[in-house]
Parts: C-alpha cells; sequence; structure tokens
C-alpha cells in the first residue's frame, strides 16, 4: 500500500482538515505529521495544545494510520522518516511566505527520484462560514491572556533570539503579528510587540516624559491586544512609585501582557538616549531593588516578567556599576536584565554581556540596538543575548513618509503625484480580520 503524508499544525479539527484526509485515504495509508511546537511558533502559529495533546488529536480520526512529530517546516526530516509515495496538502500554500516550503518539498521529491506532477496532490482550500468561524474561535483563544502571558518565556527557552518590533496601534500590531519573509529557504518573523513609551507619548503629539499615563497606555495596549496573539513587552519606564508599580503588575498581568520593563531612573523621565546631555538622575540600587521584588511579591503567575533596565553605560557610570546593579536586581528577582547603550560601536554591550555571562548563564539579557544598530541578532546571540528589541523603527519610517506626501500635495494642489509611492488602501484592509 502506498504512503501519504500530510502535516498539520492545527489544535481544532475541522471540515477543511477532514476533507484533506479523506482525498488522502483515497492514495493509500495515511501519516499526518505533527508540526514540532518550535516549527509551528517559526510558522506563525503557537499552538494551544501540546505536542502529545496534538498526537493524540489526529490520532482519533479514524482514517489516519499513523502520526509523527514533523521536526522541520521545509519537510527535509519527513522523507527520512516516512518515505512517502505521496505529500497531500490544500492549495493555498501556492502564494505568499508559505511557497518556499512548497518549493523545498518539489525539491525533496525530486531528489527523491520521483515526479512533482503526480507526487504532491494539492487539495482546494475549503473556506465556508463554519471553517471561518473555528478559524475566527481558535484565534480569539490563541490570544485570551491566560495563553498569549507565558509566550514570552516560552520563546526564550526555544530560541536563540527573540526578535520583538516595536507596535504602538492596532495596525502596526497586525504589522508585527503577520508580517512573514522567507530567508535562507526558511519563513522568519517577529516573535512578539514591544510597546514603547517614546512611540506611545509621541502618536499622542506628547513628550517622552511619563506625561501619558497608565490609564491611556491601557487603551495602546488593549488596541493591540485584541488583533494579535504574540507575546507583548510593555516599557514601563521608571515603573513609577513603588506602590504604584504593585498596582500595574497586577493589572499587565491581568490583561495579558507577558513582560515589563522598568529602568533604574529616578525623577522626570528623560529619554536614555540624550545620555549626559540632561540631567538624569540614577535610582539607588536598594531603593530599585525594593521595587522589583515588590512587583514580584504581587505577581499571581509565573509567566509574567519583569526586567531591569540598567542605565549604568548611557550615564557613563561604568562598566563595574552595571555589573553590580545586574547582579543585585536579579537577586532581588528580576526575570531579565536589560542593558541599554548609545554607542554605536557594541563593545561595551559585548563587555557586559560577556561578564556577565561568564557568571550568570541562564539570566536572560535583553538589548536595544537603536544605536549601535550594525550588529547582526547571531553576533549578539553569540555574547549571550536572549531578547533583541526594534524599539522604534516602525514609527520612525512612517514620519518622514507621510511629511513628504503631505507637502507634496501642499505644492501641487492634488494627491497624484503622491500616488506612486502609496500602498494601495485594499493592500492594508488585507490586514484586518472580518467577523
Amino acid at each position: 500500500m502506498k504512503t501519504v503524508y500530510t502535516c498539520f499544525t492545527t489544535d481544532v479539527i475541522h471540515e477543511g482538515h477532514l476533507n484533506i484526509i479523506r482525498e488522502a485515504k483515497k492514495l493509500g495509508r495515511v501519516v499526518v505529521g505533527a508540526l514540532s511546537i518550535e516549527e509551528s511558533i517559526r510558522y506563525n502559529k503557537f499552538p494551544i495544545l501540546s505536542i502529545e495533546d496534538r498526537i493524540a488529536l489526529y490520532k482519533a480520526i479514524p482514517e489516519v494510520d499513523d502520526v509523527i512529530v514533523q521536526e522541520n517546516m521545509n519537510y527535509s526530516d519527513v522523507f527520512e522518516k516516512v518515505h512517502p509515495d505521496y505529500i497531500v496538502h490544500g492549495d493555498n500554500w501556492k502564494s505568499g511566505p508559505e511557497s518556499t516550503i512548497r518549493e523545498n518539498v518539489i525539491s525533496l521529491i525530486k531528489a527523491a527520484g520521483m515526479n512533482p506532477d503526480e507526487t504532491l496532490v494539492e487539495i482546494p482550500y475549503t473556506y465556508n462560514e463554519t471553517v471561518k468561524k473555528i478559524d475566527r474561535q481558535l484565534r480569539e483563544k490563541q490570544a485570551m491572556p491566560e495563553y498569549r502571558r507565558g509566550r514570552l518565556r516560552q520563546l526564550i527557552d526555544m530560541r536563540p533570539v527573540v526578535r520583538i518590533m516595536e507596535a504602538h496601534s492596532g495596525l502596526t500590531g497586525l504589522i508585527c503579528e503577520k508580517t512573514v519573509v522567507e530567508s535562507e529557504g526558511r519563513l522568519d518573523q517577529f516573535d512578539g510587540m514591544w510597546v514603547s513609551s517614546l512611540c506611545d507619548s509621541t502618536d499622542r503629539g506628547k513628550p517622552d516624559i511619563e506625561l501619558v499615563d497608565m490609564t491611556s497606555r491601557l487603551r495602546t495596549i488593549d488596541d493591540i491586544l485584541e488583533v494579535t496573539t504574540k507575546p507583548i513587552i510593555l516599557d514601563g519606564d521608571t515603573g513609577g512609585l513603588a506602590e504604584h508599580f504593585v498596582y500595574n503588575v497586577r493589572t499587565l498581568e491581568r490583561v495579558g501582557v507577558s513582560a515589563v520593563i522598568i529602568e533604574d531612573k529616578i525623577g522626570l523621565k528623560k529619554n536614555s538616549l540624550f545620555g549626559n546631555e540632561v540631567v538624569q538622575t540614577q535610582d539607588s540600587i536598594d531603593n530599585f531593588s525594593a521595587k522589583i521584588a515588590a512587583g514580584k511579591k504581587v505577581s499571581l503567575t509565573d509567566d509574567f516578567m519583569i526586567i531591569a533596565r540598567i542605565e549604568s553605560l548611557i550615564l557613563e557610570q561604568g562598566m563595574d556599576d552595571a555589573l553590580t546593579r545586574a547582579f543585585a536586581f536579579r537577586d532581588a528577582g528580576a526575570d531579565a536584565i536589560m542593558i541599554h547603550s548609545r554607542k554605536k560601536d557594541p563593545a561595551e554591550i559585548f563587555e557586559f554581556c560577556d561578564k556577565f555571562r561568564s557568571s550568570d548563564k541562564h539570566t536572560p539579557i535583553v538589548v536595544v540596538p537603536t544605536s549601535f544598530n550594525s550588529v547582526t541578532e547571531e553576533v549578539l546571540a553569540e555574547h549571550g543575548v536572549n531578547i533583541v528589541i526594534y524599539a522604534n523603527q516602525l514609527m520612525r519610517a512612517a514620519f518622514p513618509v507621510m511629511v513628504s506626501t503631505a507637502e507634496d500635495i501642499l505644492k501641487n494642489h492634488r494627491a497624484l503625484e503622491v500616488d506612486s509611492k502609496l500602498m494601495p488602501f485594499k493592500d492594508i484592509i488585507t490586514l484586518i480580520d472580518e467577523l
């Protein structure tokens, strides 16, 4: 009997999946691959079920003869494990980033000495109101706080580097959520979102001095939470008074935010990239440690992370001060350490990471390479960095284009001249899921 292979990432079996299984069964013995958790996340899907539960779900389908774990989204392990005579897949992978997976499958079929036209069977994608409703319900479940909140910790355990992009609205959240590119035969995407106080303030036309209060910032967070499923890290500035910080921790944890980053400064907040050009006062180690400890004490889950941001290098207080603070804040309960620098040369970041890692192999390190932007994620990972945050690039990319567009319309007294640099609105609204 011929062996027929298909791969699922789903947590719910609906009519579309059953149609693929039924068509596969007509060809022979059906083997279903349960894509591994790590590869499912890379594929742009956080599973709700464990790999064991998904295997059991697929095995319960009467037409399925066997289930294996597929370790690579590009099917490179499938031909060694299964030696399939047929690969069955929905035809929705013919376009978009997923087409690179299809191309790789075709090359594997040819390498096995088979004809892709005969071996690759593509089933028309099933999309009716029932399937649409199930897909929407699954997305809603993936977005629920109890599932979303712990995803940052999951990613840190799974990835050499967790890649976070700034979002300051529901639309920019969707860009972070849905942007997928093909890179070296694999799909690449952002792992989560950074809600920056700088961008949140700028979007409201306000200065970045903690003027926009937490109630207003929660509106931004809510807009992003409503349309996305990936983890969110909040820029918490200084955290404010410890007595206020503990309430914010409980609120952020409850709504499903994965982490808050607070910086060890006091007084009127000034943007770190100004360094010593403006007066900035660093908090004492004891006081900031107490704030971290207070936040950890009121946290109700192991999922929510409090990340300590150290400003010693920004304020030119030296490497020893930065390291002393890092170890003290870790001991106070900080779940990760963010080290910041405004120098274009990443040398001092590397030095900090190397020295911290020589004593602590496990506490995650976070960096924001706004100034030292020539260094790659891979190099940062070699120095022990776990999370890279692109903190303001979407905001900065949008501003010059909007100004240029406004100026051109004023100059020409019409919009024709700007049309070539504008995205069709139809392409924008395809990001937005309808109910």
